[in-house]
């Protein structure tokens, strides 16, 4: 059942476009079905219409009601073929395009509908409906090829062939629902007009530990009537069920209203009818309930005109008294209501407002949409995109309690009939670390490396790399090492390597990820030289440059990580000679390795594990046979710029760190 054909039938809406009057008893008998909202009726009346109107211009009209009355039970393929058939009839209202595009739209068919539109677009252009549709079509297709992390799946054991949907919890533990149906086996025996099937009653089912659903029972003849039964909603002891009923009469159109029932264990006393609808209007329709947490306040849909009533189907809000009956004067929900339809809301535990809508970009028919508690009323409202949205009509979401899990209705390919019953939760995000560690001069894999891990969640665990240099942090028993919105910090460390340190986050993290690290430990043994980026200094100075200090920044961290290692800070200067000090070059490279010292002990390093050596131009990289034999003076400039260099010395791990 598509949610146009569930709305007719729990919710008669007048859809009908008012056109030229088709002439004959036929014709007026289906418009006036039509406006009764009988539309399965109606589309079998304008067919015979057709057969017996000789006037192509009247032929063209039908058909094209024909199309409207597809549209009005949600039937979008049939619906899209007959506006089609209108066209090639002549039908005059280039209106047909942007209809066919927004029954391709639901059936998921993008590319076609802005196809469509866009033909519109040349029949009517300036018209501002066809560049708002082909630019919902370009989201409806993101979100699509980007769903969201939730995971749905049709309910198979409470679905039939006929119409399932807008289930409810009816117990505390969410062990039984009851939910709406048109299976066989209802109670009255005349066929709906709207849908031409049975009408809807309101059945039960209980699920296992296994989680199987039994059989479906039906509630008791004091909820199930004759008409149209639906939408039910329990209060949080589950001792209160509020329902729609819309009673039948043949070739009489009558409103629905809101009912309650109290509940004594698996028995249903006689409902009452809330008190919501103006003396003497028969037709308003009043329906789909939702609670608040704390059973205050009942929101509902309905096409009354009550002030600040937007257009179409709005939602409304009322007070209840602590019998859980309405008081006062029911209150437009204003944002949340646009001039089309707003039906099947749903109060979440934080106060959140979930409803569908067909006056808001979407993804084809009627999507759930979610809105935030804001004072008296809600706020922030946005599309809960795909998969909980299709193309298709998707409604009636209802929550488990706090759990990122529950029940909508969609009437999406892949169920079981027409609108079916969907299940849908949030899978945990799954998260790892692995990596591999190297030996950073040789390039080789690092065996023994320990991996030290500290999570801000209070975890602390560990590893040692194996012959290979990995190390792997995925399952803990039924447990994961890495969790959600936590951050963690890793320590890289072996003996006679500098240690490596590092970070990762999972917070805000919307996807399921594993971390792929690469840890280079430097070898820094007893005696070993470590060299560090350019240390650079004007001709003939050995003042810090703006520029050296940012080099000397991985001097200061390497002791900041490794807290028990005291070195030896060893400037060097090229072979060319200084002219500036007595002392030559040894006396320039020894002034530069103390400036070097004096600015890590500014940044906060003991004095005692640095110890400043100049080296003059004893130990260079490149020789002066070598750069002499270069080819251009760049060439030798960019050598001699290698042996002016600053590295460090490890003299030992023997620093005890003083108590903060």
């Amino acid at each position: 059942m598509t949610s146009r054909k569930l709305l007719a039938s729990l919710f008669v809406s007048i859809l009908f476009v008012s056109t030229a009057a088709a002439q004959g008893k036929l014709a007026e008998e289906a418009d006036d079905a039509f406006k009764k909202g009988f539309y399965f009726n109606a589309i079998e009346l304008y067919k015979k219409a057709y057969t017996v109107e000789k006037k192509a211009s009247t032929k063209a009209e039908l058909i094209f009601k024909v199309g409207e009355a597809y549209k009005a039970l949600g039937d979008a393929q049939q619906a899209a073929v007959w506006y089609e058939k209108a066209n090639k009839a002549q039908y005059t209202d280039p209106i047909t395009y942007l209809y066919i595009g927004d029954m391709l739209k639901q059936e998921g068919k993008y590319a076609d509908a802005i196809a469509a539109y866009n033909r519109f677009k040349e029949k009517k252009p300036g018209d501002v409906r066809a560049d708002a549709s082909i630019a919902e079509c370009q989201q409806a297709q993101a979100w699509k090829d980007s769903p969201t992390r939730y995971s749905v799946d049709p309910e198979v054991l409470l679905n039939t062939q006929q119409y399932d949907f807008t289930p409810a919890f009816a117990d505390k533990k969410n062990e039984m629902v009851v939910f709406t149906s048109t299976r066989p086996g209802s109670t009255g025996t005349e066929t709906d007009q709207i849908i031409g099937e049975s009408f809807s009653d309101l059945f039960t089912s209980s699920r296992d530990r296994l989680g199987k659903w039994s059989e479906p029972t039906k509630l008791p003849i004091s909820i199930n009537t004759d008409g149209n039964e639906g939408a039910p909603i329990f209060n949080s002891k589950r001792t209160m069920m509020y329902f729609t009923r819309c009673p039948m009469e043949k070739k009489k159109v009558y409103g629905c209203d809101i009912w309650v029932s109290k509940k004594v264990g698996n028995n249903y006393a006689e409902p009452v009818k809330l008190a919501l609808r103006p003396d003497k209007n028969d037709t308003i329709t009043i329906g789909h309930p939702a609670l608040d947490k704390d059973e205050t306040m009942l929101v509902f849909a309905s096409d009354m005109k009550w002030p600040g009533h937007k257009g179409g189907k709005d939602l409304y809000m009322v007070k209840l008294n602590k019998d859980g009956m309405p008081t006062g004067a029911p209150v437009n929900l204003g944002e949340v209501n646009t001039p089309k339809d707003e039906m099947f809301p749903f109060i979440r535990h934080d106060g959140s407002l979930y409803f569908s809508s067909t006056g808001r970009p979407g993804m084809g028919g009627m999507d759930i949409f979610h809105a935030e508690k804001s004072g008296e009323t809600w706020t922030a409202i946005e599309n809960l995109k795909s998969p909980i949205n299709s193309s298709s009509d998707d409604f009636g979401i209802v929550f488990e309690d706090e759990e990122e899990r529950g029940f909508f209705t969609s009437n999406r390919p892949g169920g079981k009939g027409q609108d079916d019953i969907w299940r849908f939760y949030l899978p945990d995000l799954v998260f790892g670390l692995q990596g591999t560690a190297y030996d950073k001069a040789t390039g080789q894999p690092l065996p023994g490396t320990k991996i030290s891990v500290v999570g801000t969640n209070g975890s602390n665990f560990s590893a040692i790399t194996d012959d290979n240099g990995g190390f792997t942090f995925i399952e803990n028993g039924k447990d994961r090492y890495i969790k959600e919105n936590t951050t963690y910090s890793i320590l890289a460390e072996k003996e006679g390597y500098l240690v490596v340190k590092d970070q990762v986050t999972t917070v805000n993290l919307q996807e399921s990820t594993t971390f792929v690290k690469e840890y280079f430990l430097q070898p820094a043994a007893k005696g070993g030289v470590v060299n560090l980026p350019s240390v650079i200094y004007e001709v003939d100075k050995f003042d810090l440059l703006d520029a050296s200090k940012d080099s000397l920044e991985l001097a200061y961290q390497t002791l900041v990580d490794n807290p028990t290692l005291v070195v030896e800070l060893r400037s060097h200067t090229d072979a060319r000679p200084t002219r500036r000090y007595k002392g030559g070059n040894m006396e320039l490279s020894q002034l530069r390795a103390q400036s070097c010292v004096n600015y890590l002990i500014q940044r906060g390093i003991d004095p005692a594990r640095l110890v400043p050596v100049g080296r003059g131009a004893e130990e260079p990289v490149i020789t002066m046979d070598v750069i002499k034999k270069m080819a251009t003076k760049e060439e030798q400039e960019a050598a001699h710029q290698r042996n002016r260099r600053t590295d460090f010395k490890v003299l030992g791990y023997d620093y005890v760190p003083k108590a903060n």
